[in-house]
């Protein structure tokens, strides 16, 4: 059998097993870790399925009719005929970051394009029914993260979410949204114009199924998505029965950073925020307060072609110390190589890795040795 034929198989698997009702997260990784993959899993005998946590008769029945069943095989032709992408657990493709998280989804439904820019993301979340402030700061907050080269993660929902993907287009930035139905079945109905102009500067992912219609509890299911996909989240404006709060408690989980903006302290719409910086949550005023909270990144993400970006802090660097900063290396530059290739006079670029220094960006070592700081 090919590598073509071998991959086409492990997606039909996937497939199979993520169209059987009653499987979520936790069962998923209970299996994978049982049986190793999608394919050993429909491989499986019954009484070896009812030995897995979580796995009763009628799931195990559903699970063995399952790898009987051409349904995989329509839903993978009715994708292909949507452009819509399909990326396994294990595949390049697939977001590094949602691949850490405890309970990743086995398959990602993809239309659109994921970039690997997109490994600078951060998260914007909010109540479906938001104030004029809160719509008011979520579109400065998400237009000035696009702007400075963040991808901008959101749920499509009304209110914040929509507000946050908006501001990201408008700022020709990249936004991703991470829906809770399947991309058949775009809700709210009327975000699909919105989810289609997503596609075209970013993406909409989810990891239902194409039919998959709305039901109340995947949409606290779909929120690790969007902070698993992102490196920090910002909470916008919060009641403290919002849906947003389950999208930071699953960043605390997975180690994220979480943001709140504050509101009126007498507003019930922003309680929830005011909980959240009570309790840790890093206050934001604007996005510097994001950025030089960020940690660093899995790797170091090419921007374009002549810039890396490290750590999402060198965002804030206006252009002059961009280009000083991107003739020091992790390894080491001598200040006399960093003064030749520079194209400023010298007396600039001096003053330049000064505030570098002062930024923790760039370190002097003994004998005029400069080291970028990555972390």
């Amino acid at each position: 059998m090919s590598q073509s034929s071998v991959d086409e198989q492990r997606l039909l698997d996937a497939l199979r097993l993520t169209l059987v009702p009653g499987i979520g997260p936790r069962t998923q990784a209970a299996l994978s870790e049982s049986f190793g993959s999608a394919s050993g899993t429909l491989a499986a005998s019954r009484n070896e399925l009812l030995e897995v946590a979580g796995v009763g008769k009628k799931l195990a029945d559903a699970i063995i009719k399952a790898g009987m069943s051409d349904e995989a095989g329509q839903e993978l032709c009715r994708c292909r005929d949507a452009g819509i992408q399909t990326f396994l657990l294990d595949q390049d493709a697939y977001p590094a970051m949602l691949r850490e998280i405890c309970d990743p989804p086995g398959i990602l439904y993809c239309r659109g394009t994921l970039e690997p820019q997109d490994a600078l993301a951060v998260a914007l979340v909010g109540s479906r029914r938001c104030t004029l402030y809160g719509r008011q700061q979520a579109e400065r907050l998400a237009g000035s993260l696009a702007r400075a080269g963040m991808t901008v993660v959101s749920g499509l929902a009304r209110g914040i979410d929509a507000v946050a993907h908006r501001a990201a287009l408008a700022a020709e930035g990249r936004t991703i949204a991470v829906a809770a139905t399947g991309l058949a079945q775009i809700y709210p109905p009327e975000h699909g114009p919105l989810a289609e102009e997503i596609t075209q500067q970013g993406a909409v992912v989810t990891e239902f199924r194409l039919d998959q219609q709305p039901i109340a509890g995947l949409f606290p299911q779909r929120n690790r998505i969007i902070s698993g996909m992102s490196l920090g989240v910002i909470v916008v404006e919060a009641s403290r029965r919002s849906g947003a709060l389950h999208t930071a408690r699953h960043a605390m989980e997975q180690g994220r950073e979480v943001f709140a903006v504050p509101g009126r302290i007498d507003s019930l719409a922003s309680e929830g925020c005011h909980d959240l910086i009570r309790d840790g949550a890093t206050l934001v005023r604007d996005i510097d307060d994001v950025l030089v909270e960020l940690g660093p990144l899995i790797k170091p993400v090419q921007q374009n072609e002549n810039s890396q970006v490290h750590s999402p802090r060198e965002l804030t660097l206006n252009h002059q110390e961009r280009l000083v900063l991107e003739h020091v290396s992790t390894e080491g530059s001598q200040i006399d190589q960093v003064l030749r290739e520079t194209d400023l006079e010298p007396p600039r670029v001096l003053s330049t890795l000064t505030v570098l220094e002062m930024k923790r960006l760039v370190r002097r070592l003994p004998g005029g040795l400069l080291v970028r700081v990555t972390n």
